[in-house]
């Protein structure tokens, strides 16, 4: 082999490697976040992901599901991070090794919304339990999510504490993200539990009202998890740990705080108590 044929041979595999190495750091800049269709439903997304893209870099892809599908997500190495509002599931998920570094993001509510006529006489209640026992026994349409997120948990745990094991035709299972299950309530004239930023992002278009609120079972907290590295080599570990640094720092928790609709805050955030001042 001739000097020249060589210094060809060696400069056509420097190029490759390094057309390789740029396409890895590009894709490196890539962040798959699941999370809740809540955040997303919320319009509090469109605020926070820019604010983080343009300050670390990152392009966030955002995949939005209820919290049961964000963590099996995780679970099969699909995404790097998890946004998601299911304590016990959270934890679950780190024990069992599929993630790490959990922190706290934010906390609102859920609320028990219906029609303004309120067939099951549960307004102004505040007590959750109760008012699903009457929603029951009247029995008036209840749409259930149905789709093993966050607030489809708290719904079932709430049947569960109410001694009720809801099934019949009053009883419709959506299997649809927040927003969906909303439309579908309000077009039914039926009551549903939902979080708070879900609602007061869509209320205007609703012709439901709260009925129930204020109990602290009620009560809403988010956690942020990196898909753990270990079981996943390929996952963008440091992606997701730039997120969790931003949203739980000063910066993310102060645009959490700011997030505002109809005038009122819908997450409170809990990693900095200062971010809500």
């Amino acid at each position: 082999m001739t000097l020249h044929k060589l210094f060809k041979l060696l400069s056509v595999g420097l190029l490759c490697l390094l057309m390789t190495s740029l396409f890895a750091a590009e894709q490196n800049k890539v962040l798959r976040l699941a999370t809740t269709t809540s955040t997303e439903n919320s319009g509090l997304l469109q605020v926070i992901l820019p604010a983080f893209e343009n300050n670390t870099g990152y392009e966030v892809h955002v995949i939005a599901v209820g919290t049961g599908k964000a963590l099996r997500m995780g679970r099969d190495g699909d995404v790097d991070v998890v946004l998601v509002h299911a304590p016990t599931a959270e934890e679950t998920f780190v024990e069992q090794g599929y993630g790490v570094n959990r922190r706290q993001v934010m906390y609102n509510d859920f609320i028990l919304v219906g029609p303004q006529h309120d067939p099951a006489r549960i307004r102004a209640m505040q007590d959750p339990v109760s008012a699903l026992t009457k929603i029951a026994q009247h029995p008036a349409l209840f749409v259930s999510r149905g789709d093993d997120s966050g607030t489809n948990k708290k719904e079932l745990h709430l049947w569960d504490a109410a001694g009720i094991k809801p099934a019949g035709s009053w009883y419709r299972q959506a299997g649809q993200g927040m927003g969906k299950v909303l439309q579908m309530s309000g077009e039914l004239g039926a009551y549903t539990l939902t979080d708070r930023g879900t609602w007061l992002a869509m209320r205007d278009k609703l012709p439901l009202a709260i009925l129930a609120e204020g109990d602290p079972r009620l009560y809403n907290p988010y956690g942020i998890i990196a898909v753990n590295p270990k079981r996943y080599p390929d996952a963008n570990y440091a992606g997701a740990m730039a997120m969790i640094q931003w949203i739980t720092a000063k910066r993310g928790q102060r645009l959490i705080a700011h997030y505002r609709k109809h005038g009122e805050q819908l997450f409170t955030p809990m990693a900095l108590k200062m971010a809500s001042h």
